[in-house]
């Protein structure tokens, strides 16, 4: 039997393996071709988080919603989506990622039910509560499922590639939803995302298959076939320095990709006095340059991890590096910006850089977690770094009730907290994180 090999000899070398499984090697056509599909199902999963934000202005008119009020409704669909994402992870350890991602997509069908008939800011907060309850998993999940796919060594790009899902998904809402809610009202859109969820879930049912590589550390690294196999007591890898600043810099990235989805849009209408079409427009292009950006900056850190840089350099520094670049142009927003098109500009370089950490944190994780855990690792990070999901929208419209209401200085002042948080995820990351160091304590 044939086992991919990864070692670990050193701050200055990264893992390597071979691309080699226990059922044959690996298969590029068919490894992307999941990809592919998971980064549709991705794309499903944001449009979903993003549809909210993008009829803010219709949706808190007719159903008299304060900014704060709102504010509560969008954080609603990380309330219970931190712990689903933690709990269907850990059952990912045991289960076949195929089928779970199966029923996620289902439960996504049938949850946008109540939002659709909603008449109440209550009604409305009930339809999203259970949406981010079965959205929360398909991150860890996805992730889980690709890596049976790919080697260690290939893992930064397709993993990028199902990230930019969301891209792509923030990009088709913003053509699609302001053409469907002018046409045929805000509630629609919510069918239309019911209806692709189920047609995603009969396409996984007929197409979507199950990963087989698994990942062994050799004796000459300090560990076998076995003891790669053998889980490592969640007590060392929780307390780990690179697990913990890692879900920190994860958690500061996802405060700017949740004032992405939930405020921004408002911010084109209301701050820069763009029309709801125009704004979705912008919208889209803002989301647009994301997409090849991600992906250069993903196979930049693929080409440096080939040529021999180590993975704390060529991930972790990296991605904070990102996101705290990120951090600092929103903490020079209000300075730096003077017109409406250097503010679009702007925030779209700043939502661009920092969800880089959600392709390589993950990675990160894969390095130095034993594949028998790795779903559940991956799930804890995502439930704590999509905890900003929650808060970030309710900070942003506390700002804006308590700044004046929907004024352009309020909303410069609430991205300013943004990019103070990214900056300190950032810092705490550069700090903390050393894949090479846990992967030597984590197998003693």
């Amino acid at each position: 039997m044939a086992d991919i090999l990864i070692t670990a000899s050193g701050e200055g070398e990264p893992a390597r393996e071979s691309a080699v499984d226990s059922a044959g090697r690996y298969q590029p056509g068919k490894a992307w071709g999941v990809a592919a599909a998971l980064t549709v199902f991705a794309s499903i999963n944001f449009l979903d988080k993003v549809v909210l934000g993008m009829v803010a202005v219709p949706l808190m008119r007719d159903l008299h919603l304060s900014p704060t009020e709102f504010g509560v409704v969008a954080s609603s669909f990380f309330w219970l989506f931190t712990i689903s994402a933690a709990l269907v992870g850990f059952i990912g350890n045991r289960l076949p990622a195929r089928w779970l991602l199966l029923g996620m997509a289902l439960v996504w069908s049938v949850v946008q039910l109540p939002v659709i008939f909603a008449a109440s800011a209550t009604a409305l907060l009930v339809g999203r509560v259970l949406l981010g309850a079965g959205e929360g998993p398909a991150f860890p999940v996805s992730v889980h499922a690709l890596y049976k796919w790919f080697p260690h060594e290939k893992r930064n790009l397709p993993v990028a590639l199902i990230s930019q899902g969301a891209v792509i998904g923030m990009l088709v809402a913003g053509l699609m939803v302001p053409y469907i809610t002018q046409h045929w009202g805000w509630r629609a859109n919510f069918i239309v995302l019911g209806t692709v969820s189920l047609l995603w879930a009969l396409g996984w049912l007929c197409w979507g298959r199950e990963g087989t590589l698994h990942t062994v550390i050799p004796a000459s690294a300090g560990g076998n076939a076995e003891r790669q196999r053998r889980p490592v007591p969640y007590r060392k890898l929780l307390t780990d320095a690179t697990v913990l600043c890692s879900c920190v810099t994860g958690f500061a990235a996802y405060w700017g990709s949740a004032l992405t989805l939930t405020w921004l849009p408002a911010f084109l209408e209301r701050g820069l006095g763009y029309d709801s079409v125009t704004a979705g427009r912008m919208f889209a292009v803002i989301v647009a340059v994301g997409t090849p950006a991600a992906m250069a900056l993903s196979w930049c850190s693929q080409s440096m991890l080939k040529r021999g840089v180590s993975s704390r350099i060529a991930r972790c520094m990296f991605s904070c590096g990102c996101v705290g670049i990120g951090g600092l142009i929103l903490l020079l927003f209000p300075s730096i910006a003077t017109t409406p098109g250097g503010r679009v500009a702007m925030l779209a370089v700043a939502s661009t850089l920092p969800p880089l950490a959600f392709s390589l944190g993950p990675a990160v994780l894969g390095e130095i977690v034993p594949d028998a855990q790795r779903s559940g690792m991956i799930a804890l990070y995502t439930a704590v770094s999509t905890c900003a999901g929650a808060i970030a929208p309710i900070v942003m419209g506390r700002v804006l009730q308590t700044h004046g209401g929907s004024s352009l200085n309020s909303f410069e002042f609430g991205f300013m907290v943004c990019g103070a948080v990214m900056v300190a995820g950032a810092v705490v990351g550069v700090l903390g994180q050393d894949p090479a160091r846990s992967l030597r304590n984590l197998r003693d």
